[in-house]
């Protein structure tokens, strides 16, 4: 059984939470990783992969689904089996239905459990009614784990129209279809700028911006350029009553020491007012073997 973890990004000696019954992290090396999601075996492109080699070749052979990338981004997926219809799977506090994406996604980052319990606990201690903002949103993980631990108010914002659908569906099944949850389909930025202009603020904000994408009408996002600012409108859109702030990434160029520079100048002289932890996420093989599964930052009051 394997186990999702972050840890600092210079460990000593990281220790493993908890893993879960419907994710395990098989084995990876050779620029691929082979995950269980359920009970389907999946083998998938992975860049941090490149420089490790597989350790267990036999299991390579039990994937039912194989994705290959062709252009860019997009790519094919073989199939060796059947997978379930519906596919869904426990992520503990919530549910999620997976299917393959033409990108090479299931609808689920597993390197990010650890982060949903964070979000809980804040929640938890924080003794007040909390109203969060989750941007970049995908299918509502951080959303559903925010509903779940008894967030007042959840904002959901994502670009994709279909998307926002998954991430409802995934509430349904989660049984928080009645959760006080909105869901907006728009660019990130866009909507950030209207929210300044027109909202009484948020107590928290959840981000996980991709290196590169696009918003609904065709609006760029660039990581490089644009992060920067919607940092500097999150802390604004926060001022007074700042909860707790969570910041993910999986831009190489943006180690967790950057992204912590990032956050402490956005929220300037505030940094004071609580903590800063910049860590690497990395998911687990039962063995103890680590993969690089990107960075994040968590400002939370002292």
């Amino acid at each position: 059984m394997s186990s999702v973890v972050n840890h600092p990004a210079n460990p000593q000696s990281p220790t493993p939470i908890s893993g879960l019954d419907d994710y395990e992290l098989l084995d990876f090396g050779g620029g691929r990783r082979l995950e269980r999601f359920g009970s389907c075996v999946v083998d998938r492109p992975c860049p941090a992969a490149d420089p490790f080699r597989p350790t267990s070749p036999r299991r390579w052979r039990r994937a039912v689904a194989r994705f290959e990338r062709t252009s860019g981004d997009s790519g094919r997926w073989t199939l060796a089996g059947e997978l379930p219809e519906p596919w869904i799977i426990d992520m503990g506090r919530f549910r999620t239905a997976l299917k393959l994406s033409p990108f090479g996604h299931l609808g689920i980052f597993a390197e990010q459990v650890a982060n949903w319990a964070w979000i809980a606990e804040q929640i938890a201690r924080i003794e007040r009614p909390l109203k969060l903002l989750n941007l970049f949103a995908y299918t509502g993980a951080s959303t559903l784990a925010a509903a779940a631990a008894g967030a007042a108010e959840v904002v959901h914002v994502d670009a994709a129209r279909n998307t926002i659908a998954w991430a409802r569906r995934n509430a349904e099944l989660s049984g928080l279809s009645d959760a006080p949850i909105r869901w907006v389909v728009e660019d990130v930025r866009k909507f950030v700028r209207r929210e300044l202009k027109r909202s009484d603020g948020y107590d928290a904000v959840i981000l996980d911006p991709p290196s590169y994408g696009h918003g609904r009408r065709g609006e760029v996002w660039r990581l490089s350029k644009h992060l920067d600012p919607l940092l500097a409108a999150c802390v604004e859109l926060t001022a007074g009553r700042r909860g707790f702030v969570l910041l993910t990434a999986h831009t190489p160029e943006f180690d967790a020491e950057r992204l912590r520079r990032m956050l402490g100048e956005a929220l300037g002289h505030e940094a004071d007012l609580g903590r800063i932890d910049a860590s690497a996420m990395a998911l687990h093989t039962a063995d103890g073997r680590a993969l690089p599964s990107g960075q994040v930052v968590r400002w939370s009051q002292m």
